[in-house]
């Protein structure tokens, strides 16, 4: 069993409350649940406005499966929202 792990900072503009950062994320998190078969959630910097980091796990039986849930994940983040992307990261892990 394979799992992959993605890890997207964003860093928001013209963000000026919490919950305004929270419509963002809920909006990019429901998008990705309808799209994907994934794990979604906030996972650092709850309290700053301008940034975002959501973590994304996925499981998979093999890597490549993975690798191109990945691709697809990163390019559907990249076509659904206009928030500046600071970092992504991804690892895959076998159980």
């Amino acid at each position: 069993m394979q799992i992959g792990c993605v890890k997207i900072e964003f860093y928001l503009h013209g963000v000026f409350s919490l919950k305004e950062k929270r419509n963002i994320a809920n909006s990019i998190k429901q998008k990705l649940r309808n799209k994907f078969n994934i794990s979604i959630a906030e996972v650092e910097s709850q309290d700053n406005m301008n940034r975002l980091v959501l973590g994304m796990v996925f499981v998979s039986n093999n890597s490549k499966m993975i690798q191109r849930i990945s691709d697809k994940l990163i390019n559907t983040i990249e076509r659904i929202t206009s928030e500046e992307i600071l970092d992504i990261s991804m690892e895959i892990f076998t159980c």
